[in-house]
């Protein structure tokens, strides 16, 4: 028996007859753009993150780029983030012009240290920009204090992470804007590639509405220069219902989770999953460490199990952001990380036949 890494699938069957009904209503409705189902999923993941506002973009990267747009970073500014990311994160403040400012990871959440930060502030410096990372928030008690500290914005990179939460209040409700991303794969997905921003303030959600249509408040007059970055009615009819479902899809990463943890926790040669205890994990990935990861990839693989490596290559060693000039040895907490993640499957859906598959696959490699 094979075992996929993720089989969206499932989910959609469990839920095709609420989904076809959905999707039939907006092709009877004849709107497809910025319709009430745009308006109606933006009400709900706003009251959900505990913010005033929610505002649909055509992807996390779009959210990203105009989080910081709207929260008013220029060329020329620095944002310090994270390396050990998707390159969206780092990508979103080149399109402005920005200069990424990469700061090194905890080895145990692989979220951006925030002890870190302050040594890296200058003049130049605009926000600090956090990943939570394979669905654990970093610490956002101590990156509020200083960006509070310096007068620094702060924009989450909660693509990774929607339910999570930090200290008992969920991501993206204390900071200037928080993005999402409801690529298929994420813990809420959609049909095809879809964002949001989330804010509590009212100039960033007014500017970011505008940026969406093309820097627009009536049809053809243009106050900015703008995108074309609208999520559609199609797409949020389908967040709509699987919305409904996001708590009981957390449940289940978390419950498959435990699983791996009992399997899996006396096992000598591998790190599990390290838990902040003020965090609430959403697991949108199960990454373990180990010293042999291409082995045990390799080995997973002819078994028929399904892993991933997120990430293979940190940021600040990719060739696209050579020119900020790290060298290998930069950020040495990222670099060992990348040599040594490795993602299991966790998707809701899985069967506990299958995690004991997995877990009797990794058991027998490390005892051969």
């Amino acid at each position: 028996m094979t075992v996929s890494f993720f089989d969206i699938t499932r989910q959609n069957e469990s839920h095709r007859a609420e989904l076809d009904a959905a999707i039939t209503d907006v092709i009877n409705s004849g709107r497809f753009i910025l319709g009430e189902n745009v308006a109606s999923l933006e009400r709900e993941v706003a009251a959900f993150s505990k913010a005033s506002f929610a505002i649909g973009l055509a992807s996390g990267t779009d959210a990203i780029h105009l989080a910081l747009r709207a929260c008013g970073v220029k060329r020329g500014d620095e944002i310090i983030t994270s390396p050990f990311t998707f390159v969206a994160t780092a990508e979103a403040i080149g399109y402005i012009g920005a200069t990424p400012v990469f700061v090194d990871i905890e080895p145990n959440t692989f979220n951006l240290s925030a002890n870190l930060i302050e040594r890296k502030i200058t003049k130049k410096t605009k926000a600090i920009l956090p990943v939570h990372l394979y669905g654990q928030p970093a610490d956002m008690v101590t990156i509020m204090a200083l960006a509070k500290q310096y007068n620094l914005k702060v924009i989450e990179d909660s693509c990774q992470s929607i339910g999570a939460e930090f200290d008992g209040k969920p991501v993206n409700s204390t900071s200037d804007a928080g993005c999402l991303s409801f690529f298929p794969t994420k813990n809420l997905g959609c049909f095809g590639d879809g964002g949001m921003v989330v804010t509590s303030d009212p100039q960033v959600a007014d500017e970011i509405k505008v940026l969406r249509g093309h820097g627009s408040r009536k049809t053809y007059y243009y106050e900015l220069v703008g995108y074309n970055s609208r999520l559609d009615e199609l797409q949020a009819a389908v967040l709509k219902v699987k919305f409904q479902y996001l708590d009981l899809l957390s449940s289940s990463r978390r419950k498959n989770a435990d699983y791996y943890f009992r399997r899996l926790g006396s096992l000598t040669g591998i790190t599990l999953p390290h838990i902040h205890p003020k965090a609430k994990h959403v697991f949108n990935q199960f990454t373990i460490r180990t010293s042999r990861r291409e082995a045990l990839l390799a080995y997973l693989k002819e078994k028929g199990i399904g892993a991933m490596v997120y990430y293979p290559l940190s940021l600040h060693l990719q060739s696209a952001f050579a020119f900020l000039g790290y060298k290998p040895g930069s950020l040495p907490e990222s670099e060992k990380a990348q040599t040594e993640v490795l993602s299991l499957p966790i998707f809701p859906e899985i069967k506990e036949e299958e995690l004991d598959q997995v877990c009797s696959a990794i058991e027998s490699f490390f005892k051969k």
